[in-house]
């Protein structure tokens, strides 16, 4: 369980990398927005997931490359957040108008502790105050990322004090052949139906998949521009298979707790030459899914989704399983 220090974050603490390998799974984990930076699985060469080559490059370039967003991952319609019987104004900080993963200085922009390692496990915790990006709180949140066998497992914990919304999600983006775009990746996803958005916000209420092009409930390519949100259920359940992603001679399945998975074919990558081991990463060079509640749940009608209420701790688990085809 190597534990090194990388680099200074912003904030001038250390930022940590953590290491973990078992006989078939490594991973490489950075303090900093306890981000999965690097996932590779015994006897494949290129890494599973999109991550930067320089640690530095995560505090200056807001493209989500594997940290932990939120308080509350995906968007709030003009940073508006309803709680205790007034509106409390949040930050702004996508195009001066929406809130999007929990602000400028959300979850992944900050530097995590460390708070307990060992060769296959890792634990890391962050306390956000009260008023931070405009959230009340404070709210506790830990993450705990563990390989076993050949799947990656993540839970994700939060407590508050006071009432306050929490919706806590992983953002690694999978490339799971090596190649430079995903063009030959097939998806499925276990939903029925969807939200509609308009400009990454709900239109309306959910609506079904069926015989439209967002029907992945059998493997399909990944749709171009696919950048929505799939319902899975009314709100958190038991594990259960949510989606798989297969290409070449590996497969991956994704179970989850949580209600939605936000799917996202990085259509709008550009990060020239700065990826790991020198690569480039351009439009489609992998596919983000985040399981999570559903879009703006504070403003919505499906509200008890993300609400954090005091002495109810929330607990999101996800597991990411591959196997060799």
């Amino acid at each position: 369980m190597p534990v090194q220090t990388v680099a200074t974050a912003p904030d001038g603490s250390d930022v940590h990398e953590v290491s973990l390998q078992n006989d078939q799974m490594s991973a490489r984990l950075l303090t900093f927005g306890a981000s999965l930076r690097d996932l590779r699985l015994e006897g494949i060469e290129h890494p599973l997931v999109l991550g930067f080559d320089a640690v530095e490059d995560y505090f200056t370039r807001a493209a989500y490359l594997g940290p932990i967003v939120g308080p509350v991952a995906n968007r709030i319609r003009g940073g508006c957040l309803p709680v205790g019987g007034q509106t409390l104004q949040l930050d702004q900080n996508e195009q001066g108008a929406n809130t999007l993963h929990g602000g400028r200085l959300g979850c992944a922009m900050l530097n995590w502790q460390l708070e307990d390692a060992d060769e296959t496990a890792a634990t890391f915790a962050l306390t956000l105050p009260d008023g931070h990006m405009g959230f009340p709180g404070p709210i506790t949140i830990k993450a705990r990322y563990n390989i076993h066998g050949a799947g990656l497992e993540l839970t994700l914990a939060a407590t508050s004090e006071v009432a306050t919304v929490c919706t806590l999600a992983p953002h690694p983006y999978f490339n799971l052949d090596g190649s430079t775009t995903i063009e030959h990746h097939r998806l499925m996803v276990h939903a029925d139906q969807r939200l509609p958005l308009i400009g990454g916000l709900p239109s309306g209420a959910p609506v079904r998949v069926a015989k439209t092009s967002y029907d992945l409930r059998t493997p399909q390519p990944v749709p171009l521009g696919l950048d929505d949100h799939f319902c899975l259920s009314d709100g958190r359940t038991l594990m259960r298979p949510i989606a798989s992603l297969e290409a070449g001679n590996l497969r991956m399945d994704v179970q989850s707790t949580e209600a939605g998975l936000q799917i996202y074919d990085a259509g709008a990558m550009d990060l020239p030459g700065i990826g790991l081991d020198g690569r480039s990463y351009g439009p489609r060079a992998g596919v983000a899914l985040e399981p999570h509640a559903w879009v703006d749940a504070p403003n919505q009608p499906w509200r008890a989704q993300v609400d954090l209420l005091p002495d109810e701790p929330a607990l999101a688990h996800t597991r990411f399983e591959f196997t060799k085809l």
